[in-house]
């Protein structure tokens, strides 16, 4: 692999969701998850991140030097005892080595008999926030099939549905996520230009491979990435993310084109350089 990247970046992602669920909130009977003060929806950087890791898993098979750290039915403590090295820096720089999200999101590696510390990593996701209040529409599911003997008798000779679940979405809602990637923690874990590629890659196909009934339609609609010249950065961040704004063209919006984005390019600050992937 090569070196790790000399840049920083900051970046915007849009998405948007359509009849579906894009988090939900488990203190809120799984409601989408909500900002109680103005109703705008929220998603949780970790549901994102989330994302990211199921995309690189399916594309890399947990092959070194892109295997998932934080993933179901692996026992964290197990990993890390398996790490090379005698030092705590030497195991930690070995699991960096090996697993792409302790290299790109940092992790917790001080449990177990064999600990190897904590990194932190070069890449930060903010919550994702709806650019407008949602509706968290809920709506009753029913079935004509039953689960034991005793109810099918009961149900024998007469055609009915039971009610048995409630499902929540959201109409329509346009999501923004603020991200950084920073070029001094990314020298500490080993992020390199290969992982960065990957890490735009997953964010722009993620929402491929997670189709459930419960997601409705989740699309990636722009992602803005502003490249620093210097690894410490030519401009602060929240300067860069005013440049790109979002109006809603209607009083109620229901599909992306219902909104205009702008992305202010003149004048950029020296030593930044403007990418859209979308």
């Amino acid at each position: 692999m090569s070196n790790a990247i000399n840049n920083r970046y900051d970046f915007v992602f849009l998405y948007d969701v359509k009849d579906g669920n894009p988090n939900g909130d488990p203190d809120q009977a799984n409601l989408p998850r909500v900002d109680v003060e103005n109703q705008e929806g929220l998603v949780t950087d970790v549901c994102i991140k989330r994302k990211v890791r199921n995309y690189v898993q399916l594309k890399h098979d947990f092959k070194s030097p892109y295997n998932i750290f934080i993933r179901q039915g692996t026992a964290l403590n197990t990993t890390i005892e398996a790490a090379k090295g005698e030092k705590l820096d030497e195991r930690q720089k070995d699991l960096c080595k090996d697993f792409y999200d302790i290299r790109t999101f940092g992790a917790v590696m001080s449990t177990g008999k064999n600990p190897a510390g904590t990194v932190r990593g070069p890449v930060q996701f903010t919550f994702s926030r709806s650019e407008d209040r949602i509706y968290q529409a809920e709506h009753s599911l029913t079935r004509c099939a039953v689960t034991t003997e005793e109810d099918a008798k009961k149900q024998e000779g007469r055609e009915f549905a039971s009610t048995f679940g409630r499902k929540a979405t959201v109409p329509y809602a346009l999501y923004r996520m603020h991200g950084f990637v920073s070029a001094v923690d990314a020298g500490k874990s080993g992020f390199t230009e290969e992982d960065l590629e990957l890490l735009w890659e997953a964010l722009l196909n993620a929402f491929e491979h997670d189709r459930a009934a419960a997601r409705g339609e989740m699309n990636p609609r722009k992602l803005i990435i502003f490249k620093h010249q210097s690894h410490l950065g030519n401009a602060r961040s929240g300067e860069l993310f005013e440049r790109v704004t979002v109006e809603k063209q209607v009083e109620l919006p229901r599909k992306w084109s219902d909104y205009l984005v702008d992305i202010d390019k003149n004048n950029l600050p020296t030593g930044i350089e403007l990418i859209e992937k979308l």
